[in-house]
């Protein structure tokens, strides 16, 4: 099983700092166990350098609290083998719905984001936030059925969603594509089924906590971009996911392309990379040409057929990707771009249309080492971010000695 830890701007959990910067309290010593490595007390003594008796006070509180379990016993060169204790992932579940344009997944998820239960369904945004967080709210009573849980089992929700978030309330803040939800109360009305924390970020900042977590949990310095009926990115520099003052940062789909493109963009102005590189953006390109693509399923369809005008038209719509993400590769200077959203399936042109930009507009010390890849979570990156959003919050030292207090 993948253990994973979470980074974010008011936590970021590691499975072992500093053992001396630690408090002594149970919610510190949990910290040295959420990697999930099998540890004794003498092995914990000898990484905080507190008293024995303290440590083995703060195990039977966590073995109590059932955040860690036992794990079985070492090898002994003589007398009883020591016991050994790790996280268990199974005393709580955490609800993590990511909420697209046009679609839902919501999934419940134990400590360590691994999927306990899940559902995707097509779910247009723009029904409004009381009609799309009640069929929120009766799918995931559903799936903690399935899973064997309740509402009382969890951690907490997670929720991305597909537009700007002011993170310390969880209200949309004038989102281009979701009428209706500006400063709209979302943990408010989901608490109505959940009494836990609800947290709320935008969907692709949870996407990119979800692929470094579990896929590049070493990396520093990396972005997640998604491509589908908008456009966005979420940053992680220096260990942490960059909200920005008004929770703004990374709005990637909202750049004017450096190419002088009129096109009408949903925010207002013209020519915003959303407006021509977004799923719907290239299928309206494509029925400008002739071809009955009514959407951008229909698109992804066309360009897996091998159309050569179809090829033609993606690998374009990656260059005005790339052309805009140089100048954040510049700025930035990540060491991984992952691209994600149902865009990015459109394959191998796509993602050589976003190097190509990239690498011919970006300074050759940016992009010395830098990767451009596509998502390894694919679908799932939303609700494994939600999950780890909520896990770096409600595993925080803090809030496990309030859970064991």
């Amino acid at each position: 099983m993948a253990y994973v830890t979470v980074i974010d701007e008011q936590n970021s959990a590691a499975a072992g700092p500093a053992a001396n910067a630690l408090p002594n309290s149970a919610g510190a010593l949990f910290q040295l166990l959420r990697d999930g490595t099998p540890r004794t007390r003498s092995d914990l003594t000898a990484m905080t350098g507190f008293a024995r008796s303290t440590i083995s006070a703060r195990v039977e509180e966590l073995l109590d609290s059932s955040l860690i379990r036992p794990a079985g016993e070492n090898s002994s060169t003589g007398g009883r083998p020591p016991s050994t204790f790790s996280f268990n992932p199974d005393a709580r579940s955490v609800l993590a719905v990511d909420l697209g344009g046009t679609h839902a997944r919501i999934a419940v998820t134990d400590l360590a984001a691994r999927v306990l239960a899940e559902k995707e369904q097509e779910l247009d945004i723009t029904r409004g936030p009381v009609a799309v967080l009640d069929a929120v709210g009766a799918i995931a009573m559903e799936l903690l059925q399935e899973a064997g849980r309740s509402p009382e089992d969890l951690l907490g929700v997670g929720v991305g969603v597909p537009g700007p978030v002011e993170f310390a309330t969880g209200r949309p803040m004038s989102p281009p594509i979701m009428p209706g939800w500006d400063h709209f109360d979302i943990p408010g009305h989901l608490r109505q089924w959940f009494p836990g924390p609800i947290m709320v970020d935008n969907d692709v900042n949870a996407m990119a906590l979800g692929e470094h977590a579990v896929t590049y949990p070493g990396v520093a310095n990396m972005m997640f971009v998604k491509v589908a009926t908008g456009i966005g990115s979420g940053i992680i520099s220096d260990g942490r996911l960059q909200h920005g003052a008004q929770g703004a940062a990374g709005d990637l789909g909202h750049i004017a392309t450096p190419d002088g493109d009129t096109t009408p963009c949903t925010c207002g102005n013209s020519g915003c990379l959303e407006a021509v590189a977004s799923g719907p953006a290239i299928a309206a390109q494509l029925r400008e040409s002739g071809f009955d693509v009514p959407h951008h399923a229909a698109m992804l369809e066309l360009v897996r057929s091998g159309d050569l005008e179809a090829l033609r038209t993606v690998r374009q719509a990656g260059r005005q990707v790339g052309s805009v993400l140089a100048g954040c590769v510049n700025l930035l200077n990540p060491s991984v771009i992952v691209i994600g959203g149902v865009v990015s399936t459109a394959g191998e042109h796509f993602l050589a249309g976003i190097r190509e930009a990239v690498y011919s507009r970006s300074l050759p010390l940016a992009t010395q080492h830098l990767r451009i890849v596509a998502t390894q979570t694919k679908a799932r990156a939303g609700v494994l971010g939600a999950s780890t959003l909520v896990t770096g919050h409600g595993l925080s030292i803090e809030n496990v000695n309030r859970l064991i207090g």
